[in-house]
C-alpha cells in the first residue's frame, strides 16, 4: 500500500484539490454577461483536453466529444480527477463525455452552470488481434494479391455505461469557478 502511495505521489497522481465542501451542481456565478461565462466554459472544457462537439448558445448547451480516459503515465491530462481514476484508466478503457449547461437566473444578475460527466469502459467480445503479423510480407510465400491482409477488430467495440463521474464534475465546476473569478 505504500509503494501505491509513494508511486502515486511520483507520477502526479495525486486527487486534483477541490474545494473543502462540494460544490452545488448547478454552480451559479454572479454576472451579466453571457459571453464571458460561455467562453470561460469553453476555455475550462479546453483545458480539460474535451473535443467540443456540439455548441449551441440559445439552448445554453455544451456536448463534448468522447475522450479516452488517462492513466498514471498521463498527469497532463486532466479528466480522470482521482488517482483511483488514473489507475482504472491504466488498466481498463476507458472514456469519458460532458454536457454543460449555462443557463441564466431569472433575476438576470448570474447564471447556473449545470455539469454532467458521463464515463464508459470498453467490453470486447474477445481478444483483440492487433498483431502486425498478416499485413508483413512473408519471404517464403508467393506473392498473393491480397489487399485486406491488414487483421483488426473484427466488430467495433462494446461500451458500458458506468454512470456519472462525479469526482471529474466538481473538479471542472472548481476549476470554471476559478477561471471566472480570475476573469
Amino acid at each position: 500500500m505504500l509503494l501505491i502511495a509513494v508511486l502515486n505521489g511520483a507520477l502526479g497522481c495525486a486527487p486534483i484539490p477541490v474545494t473543502s465542501r462540494p460544490l452545488t451542481n448547478p454552480v451559479q456565478v454572479q454576472g451579466n454577461d453571457f459571453n464571458l461565462v460561455w467562453e470561460k466554459t469553453v476555455d475550462t472544457l479546453h483545458e480539460y483536453q474535451f473535443p467540443i462537439a456540439n455548441e449551441n448558445r440559445l439552448s445554453g448547451e455544451i456536448q463534448t466529444e468522447n475522450k479516452t480516459g488517462a492513466g498514471i503515465l498521463e498527469p497532463w491530462h486532466l479528466d480522470a480527477a482521482t488517482s483511483h481514476d488514473r489507475w482504472e484508466g491504466t488498466l481498463q478503457s476507458i472514456r469519458r463525455r460532458m454536457i454543460v449547461h449555462v443557463i441564466p437566473s431569472p433575476e438576470g444578475n448570474a447564471f447556473f452552470v449545470s455539469v454532467e460527466a458521463y464515463k464508459e469502459i470498453e467490453d470486447l467480445a474477445g481478444i483483440a488481434s492487433n498483431s502486425p503479423g498478416g499485413a508483413t510480407f512473408q519471404e517464403n510465400a508467393p506473392l498473393k494479391r491480397d489487399l485486406k491482409s491488414v487483421v483488426g477488430q473484427s466488430r467495433p467495440s462494446n461500451w458500458i455505461l458506468k454512470g456519472r463521474d462525479e469526482a471529474l464534475e466538481q473538479a471542472f465546476l472548481a476549476s470554471l469557478v476559478q477561471n471566472l473569478q480570475g476573469r
